[in-house]
């Protein structure tokens, strides 16, 4: 079995803290066209790099009801700066349009096959899964993007079409994985394409 959700599989639920005090599960999205859920972090440069590109995608298609959330799964014992009190700050000094969850048992993770951060998965109205992958092919220097992916796949699925390129490898920092060494990943978790 894939170590990644697979294309046209439905989306897990999971039930999570958030930055803004409150818990959220996949049902208080139910409003939402379209869900992007993408797994970040705080310190990976690959997310720090493409941050405000993801702001600009995420504030682009919100008119559109399409809903992003944030989740952080990365070990707080592999980076400190990845704990829940530094997640609080960085929404409080960026203030991101989405949601920012806290994965602390990596469970949420694990259900979805997250790989790197980030890595974003999008769920159409029935919560069914028609991308994942990378962002932007350089998340780590804004300035060198070519292309973007995510927005492609989201203008696509808009406008009825089916999204073209529905896979991609996503680009960035593996997931910290409790326990484990900061480099370490899945055996069974490989390139998607």
């Amino acid at each position: 079995m894939a170590f990644t959700l697979q294309l046209g599989a439905q989306a897990p639920d999971f039930k999570l803290p958030a930055t803004d005090g409150k818990i959220y599960q996949l049902s208080d999205f139910d409003e939402a066209e379209v869900l992007v859920i993408f797994f970040t972090c705080n310190h990976c440069p690959y997310v720090i790099g493409s941050d405000e590109v993801t702001r600009q995608t995420a504030e682009k298609f919100a008119p559109e009801g399409v809903k992003f959330v944030g989740i952080n799964s990365n070990s707080k014992n592999t980076y400190a700066e990845d704990d829940f009190e530094h997640m609080v700050a960085r929404m409080k000094q960026r203030k991101f349009p989405w949601l920012y969850l806290y994965d602390e048992p990596q469970a949420v993770a694990k259900a979805y096959g997250a790989l790197r951060t980030p890595h974003f998965f999008v769920f159409d109205k029935d919560r069914t899964l028609i991308y994942t992958g990378r962002g932007v092919d350089n998340p780590r220097d804004a300035s060198k993007i070519t292309v973007n992916d995510l927005e492609r796949a989201l203008e696509e699925h808009l406008a009825g079409k089916p999204v073209s390129a529905a896979l991609t490898n996503p680009i960035g920092c593996n997931v910290k994985w409790d326990g484990k060494d900061q480099h370490w990943i899945p055996v069974e978790a490989c390139d998607l394409v």
